[in-house]
């Protein structure tokens, strides 16, 4: 990362990045690493201006075109399940949105893939995460549920909008072994934060953990 393009000041500081990572500790994150990139990711460039001196609260924003930017817990609980996968050298996300996740992605893992169907969002986060310095980032405009096929097999998949049913298309671009964090549900019902594990050709095995609340996975 460009270190001149991560500083803050005021409520955007270092102190108060701290400030949010003792939360985050206090609701249950624990690994290093993320707790580690969490202090890093300068999120008050991924909210609008207005917002930037509460964007290290643990709170979702809006940031148009019907999406939120994730609040911080959520997050940092879905990268902690999405580092239990065995190797971290190809990743895909779906649902770029703001850009954020895929920013605390790109400093865990070797590659990250990130898809994003709403243009206006795509270019934003493209544009983004190239100044801040990401190598390693590569943002797709393209339908979520379809996955990003031509850098599949993935060690594992994150998805940031929820579908109400797992998309099996996501399901196929998984290494063997390969897992699947994703939120499933529609939005005026129960959603439920999944992991998917990819057991063979033609079997997965699901995990149920908290509700959550996510905006809808847009397919054209």
């Amino acid at each position: 990362m460009n270190e001149l393009n991560i500083q803050g000041v005021g409520m955007t500081s270092q102190r108060t990045r701290d400030r949010l990572i003792d939360r985050l500790q206090q609701k249950g994150i624990t690994h290093p690493d993320v707790l580690r990139i969490m202090r890093l990711v300068p999120r008050h460039l991924f909210v609008d201006e207005a917002m930037a001196t509460r964007s290290y609260e643990d709170s979702s924003f809006p940031i148009g075109h019907g999406q939120t930017i994730s609040q911080p817990y959520i997050v940092a609980r879905m990268t902690e399940l999405l580092m239990e996968s065995e190797s971290l050298e190809n990743i895909l996300e779906v649902g770029t949105g703001s850009g954020y996740q895929a920013a605390v992605l790109g400093g865990l893992v070797k590659n990250l893939h990130t898809v994003e169907v709403i243009p206006e969002l795509y270019r934003q986060s493209r544009d983004l995460l190239y100044k801040i310095g990401y190598k390693n980032i590569r943002t797709h405009l393209s339908d979520g549920s379809w996955g990003w096929a031509d850098a599949a097999p993935y060690d594992a998949i994150m998805a940031t909008a929820a579908p109400d049913a797992i998309p099996p298309a996501l399901i196929q671009q998984l290494k063997i072994g390969g897992r699947l964090v994703i939120p499933v549900g529609a939005q005026n019902s129960e959603q439920v934060l999944q992991v998917v594990t990819r057991n063979s050709e033609s079997k997965y095995s699901v995990e149920n953990h908290e509700s959550v609340a996510f905006v809808p996975l847009v397919s054209k």
